[in-house]
């Protein structure tokens, strides 16, 4: 057999690997069989196909990214990589630039490499400073009807803490979010009067049945410490509703007795946290002529730990705050493991791609359980360091059962928006 291609009509692909916590297995890794017919993973009986120990994946969820910053690197660059740098560079190019034809076009363009690395559900999060909300919200409505069936969306709304009031602007952001059926969101950092104004915003939140999404503490600053903050008034607030937490970056660099015990009330509050290791790791830590002394990442084996729903996603795609990435999941993978040193210790790590950022957004789990969709990721690797230690550019990509064609898109189309 080809590995490149597999044959239309009923199969059982015999002798492939997975990881056993993806089948609630014991151990690490486990030999299977799957039956495809259908479009689902079956019991029925079917011609087989020996797949050689190749490592099966169902399709993976991408529960943190920005497509409406997408690919605006070559006409945006982050002229020093670093935050403050991508702050300002991206708030120029949306006033400038951020029209619904080019957001849209970069939207379709990321979603087409998502689709094609074996994504079947994201979150991403949407700039909603006016007049931008009545911008991005209206093309990403539009997004997610065409993509209906590949690729399952959500968006949530992203704007700083401090705009956060009863009324006036953010109130008009939170329900055109609402409208949207979106998840409402914003930056936390340190302001004088921050619990005050995350019980505002989680009241708008139960206000319109919304989740909520913050990004957290994205800084090397040892004393921004936003997350306690935020665990400790959602449980004052009684807020039942799934709240996620992404970076986190500081706990990395708080004393330990002050970071764990933040872990314990992040834990008692139910929070889920997504950690977002490449982009991390390319902007914390970053002084001209230093070289980075940490990775930038949060203590995500404490958290584990302690039972938080922790989970990996690619964040920004080739934009001021990572110039690099392709919405590519098995990448994020593999690069979490190198990073955050995810080997040698638990098994249950791939949850982290798939069902645990589903439980996070509520988007259907996905199963290599029969009954299931036929949404799987195939790769010729037999084992992780197989795995890790390429790019599996030659994986086969089966959606409802259906081998897709895996071409990317070419950079070159969206030239006529970089001018």
């Amino acid at each position: 057999m080809d590995f490149l291609t597999l044959p239309p009509g009923p199969l059982r692909l015999t002798n492939l690997t997975a990881p056993a916590c993806l089948l609630d297995a014991p151990g690490d890794l486990v030999r299977l069989d799957l039956t495809i017919a259908e479009g689902r993973i079956s019991d029925a009986p079917a011609p087989e196909i020996d797949m050689r120990g190749a490592m099966v994946f169902p399709a993976f969820v991408d529960m943190h990214t920005h497509l409406d910053k997408g690919h605006i690197w070559p006409r945006a660059a982050n002229p020093d990589g670093t935050f403050d740098g991508a702050l300002a560079t991206v708030a120029a190019d949306r006033t400038a630039n951020w029209a619904a034809e080019d957001v849209r076009a970069r939207m379709d363009f990321a979603l087409r490499c998502a689709f094609a690395h074996g994504t079947s559900a994201i979150r991403t999060h949407l700039d909603a400073l006016a007049p931008q909300d009545a911008i991005s919200f209206p093309v990403f409505a539009e997004m997610r009807a065409e993509w209906t069936g590949r690729i399952e969306l959500q968006g949530s709304c992203l704007v700083p803490i401090d705009i956060v009031e009863e009324g006036g602007p953010f109130a008009r952001t939170a329900t055109i979010t609402a409208k949207s059926g979106g998840v409402l969101g914003a930056v936390t950092y340190p302001v004088n009067d921050l619990r005050r104004r995350l019980r505002v915003f989680l009241d708008h939140a139960m206000r319109r049945g919304l989740h909520a999404d913050f990004h957290v503490d994205e800084t090397g600053d040892a004393q921004v410490a936003t997350l306690r903050v935020i665990a400790e008034t959602v449980l004052e607030a009684g807020f039942d509703a799934p709240v996620t937490v992404g970076h986190c970056c500081s706990l990395a660099v708080q004393p330990e007795a002050e970071a764990l015990a933040t872990l314990d009330l992040v834990a008692k509050a139910g929070l889920n946290v997504v950690s977002l290791p490449m982009c991390n790791m390319y902007l914390q830590d970053r002084q001209a002529g230093r070289t980075p002394r940490w990775r930038g990442v949060t203590l995500v084996h404490e958290m584990a730990a302690r039972g938080i729903n922790v989970s990996f996603a690619s964040d920004n795609t080739r934009d001021p705050f990572y110039a690099y990435g392709d919405l590519d999941m098995l990448e994020v993978m593999r690069e979490a493991t190198r990073i955050a040193q995810l080997d040698h210790t638990r098994t249950d790590w791939p949850r982290a791609f798939t069902m645990n950022p589903a439980r996070a957004c509520g988007f259907v789990p996905p199963s290599l359980a029969p009954g299931a969709p036929a949404d799987l990721v195939i790769t010729r690797a037999r084992s992780w360091t197989e795995l890790f230690a390429r790019p599996q550019a030659d994986r086969i990509v089966l959606r409802r059962g259906r081998q897709i064609d895996r071409t990317l898109p070419n950079y070159a189309e969206l030239d006529g928006l970089m001018r």
